[in-house]
């Protein structure tokens, strides 16, 4: 790990919010292409039924083991994959890619599904974990021409239409979304279990999603910017919900909306400062600088659906740029999982 890091470290200046380069990707690839393997330290987020129940992360969860919890290690597979696709010389070698093909079988994707279809864990990861993994899905759909993509897509199968299941049955009893600025934020989990639905086709998803997001959402007004970032928050409560609704509602009925949500985006000269953080090595407060990288993705993205608030992408670079550079600078804590949300919004840019 540590060998893995300096080599990065000694080009990160060199690392800025701008379109996607083979250099920038090559950094942000090493981090989870490292860390799918890496069993230790983990947290594995398991409610025990007995002691039977007791056993290693690899045990339990074969394929996603890694990169310190679930959710990290399945966004972690989604960057691979997804520069891999955009930049083939990654992995030159082939040796990330015979990784992918020992640890996606059928036989471990039945253990991973287990343990989702046990009554003491049939919450686990609700809802963060299922939408990245139907992110991860959603990937590999838009990468045909990969013989080793389709059949990963294939081998997962069952376990996506478990968690597709999950979310079609979770959210007629979600009386009021979570607006938290962690993992179970609601709007969040939706925008990217959309984005799923309807890169593959699945139009019942894809009406579900929309239906319950306009339920939870469409009536909301005056939005309290004033109040993030809470001390840990990885995601802004406010423009998650933003950035769901612009992928929720035609241009000018989110316009209307976004005025009466958060009027003051409206503002030319509006602005937003980055999270700060203090330190690194703190698995909890290096959250921060995640929140840096999905305001930006947030911020982009409301200003594709609207380009008259085309000032938006100015803040959403500066918040880039901000924690861009620490991306290969921190101790595990955060080389983990930031290089995934690093990705996300360069790639949404």
């Amino acid at each position: 790990m540590k060998r893995i890091i300096v080599a990065l470290c000694t080009a990160s200046a060199s690392l800025h919010a701008q379109d996607l380069d083979l250099r920038q990707a090559q950094k942000i690839f090493d981090l989870p292409a490292h860390c799918i393997s890496v069993e230790f330290p983990n947290k594995t987020g398991q409610v025990l039924g007995d002691t039977s129940d007791l056993k290693r992360p690899q045990t339990l969860r074969p394929i996603f083991y890694g990169c310190f919890d679930w959710h990290s290690s399945v966004h972690g597979f989604w960057s691979i994959v997804r520069l891999m696709k955009t930049f083939p010389t990654l992995d030159a070698d082939g040796r990330v890619r015979a990784l992918l093909n020992r640890l996606i079988t059928p036989e471990n994707v039945a253990t991973e599904k287990a343990f989702f279809d046990d009554f003491n864990n049939r919450n686990f990861e609700r809802t963060y974990g299922w939408a990245w993994f139907l992110q991860l899905q959603a990937e590999l759909h838009t990468w045909p021409e990969d013989a080793d993509a389709q059949r990963w897509l294939q081998t997962f199968r069952p376990l996506t239409d478990l968690l597709v299941q999950k979310y079609e049955a979770y959210l007629p009893k979600l009386y009021y979304p979570i607006r938290t600025g962690q993992h179970d934020n609601s709007a969040f989990g939706l925008s990217l279990a959309l984005d799923y639905a309807r890169t593959a086709h699945n139009r019942t998803f894809e009406q579900t999603l929309l239906d319950h997001a306009k339920r939870l959402y469409q009536s909301d007004a005056n939005c309290n910017l004033t109040f993030e970032p809470g001390g840990n928050d990885f995601l802004s409560p406010c423009l998650e919900e933003a950035l769901l609704m612009s992928k929720t509602l035609a241009a000018d009925a989110y316009s209307a909306w976004l005025h009466r949500f958060l009027p003051a985006l409206f503002d030319p000269t509006w602005a937003i400062e980055p999270g700060k953080v203090s330190d690194r090595t703190d698995g909890h407060l290096v959250h921060l600088d995640g929140l840096n990288f999905s305001r930006a993705t947030c911020l982009y993205g409301i200003a594709r659906k609207l380009p008259a608030l085309k000032h938006l992408a100015g803040i959403a670079d500066n918040h880039l740029n901000y924690s861009i550079h620490n991306l290969t600078n921190d101790d595990y804590m955060g080389s983990h999982w930031l290089g995934s949300f690093a990705l996300y919004a360069l790639m949404n840019r």
